[in-house]
């Protein structure tokens, strides 16, 4: 059976971006509540962004060590169907959280040099074993700050069990895309700086050849079948 790749774009700002990426054909759009990220966007700004999105579409919203109470505030104010934490939140700080605003969440594992095949799954199964609301987990590159780094980290560190639950990040674009999935066969994919003009601003015709780049890639996976 042929498998389609979701496709998660993040980082926006702009509703020409957000329309850009719904025709291109996102499968799910990623909105930044972490102040010190140039492509935070206030609760207020996403809301207007968030109520441009037609059904079946998923709103992400991306949080750094957050605070329940705060979670709440934004929520209420631009209501995301998804939490993606990608701070330093432990298995009950995530609960608590998600539970908190009662939405799903997916976490961030942020990989670098020693981190090895068997810390990806026990950090999977931590977090499942630890909340109802956890989803899966998004594996990105281990750099100072946090997200949008445009680095790719050693793909082959993740366990074959384990791929197709995983959205894969970090650092991808129309360049290494196909490459990526066919390797990866990852559920899903992140993309933010890859597909910018500048930090927070994307570029419609990046967006619509990454997109093409996932969708060839499962077209020549699914003949290699």
């Amino acid at each position: 059976m042929s498998h389609r790749t979701r496709i998660k774009i993040c980082g926006l700002t702009r509703e020409q971006d957000v329309q850009a990426a719904i025709a291109a054909g996102a499968d799910a759009l990623g909105f930044v509540f972490y102040p010190k990220s140039p492509r935070y966007v206030t609760p207020r700004q996403a809301a207007a962004l968030i109520a441009t999105v037609p059904p079946f579409i998923t709103t992400v919203g991306l949080f750094v060590n957050a605070e329940p109470v705060q979670l709440q505030d934004i929520v209420a104010e631009a209501p995301v169907s998804l939490l993606q934490f990608h701070g330093d939140e432990t298995v009950q700080h995530s609960a608590t959280l998600a539970e908190a605003v009662n939405r799903p969440f997916i976490r961030a594992m942020r990989i670098g040099t020693a981190t090895v095949a068997a810390d990806l799954l026990e950090y999977a199964n931590s977090y499942r074993a630890g909340s109802g609301l956890y989803t899966g987990l998004l594996l990105d590159t281990l750099v100072e700050a946090y997200g949008g780094s445009g680095k790719v980290f050693d793909w082959s560190l993740i366990p074959k069990e384990l791929a197709p639950q995983v959205v894969l990040s970090g650092g991808l674009s129309v360049h290494n895309a196909t490459d990526a999935v066919k390797r990866v066969r990852p559920f899903a994919v992140d993309v933010s700086s890859g597909v910018e003009q500048d930090k927070g601003i994307k570029d419609a015709a990046k967006i619509r050849a990454f997109i093409a780049a996932i969708r060839q890639a499962d077209a020549d996976s699914s003949e290699m079948q």
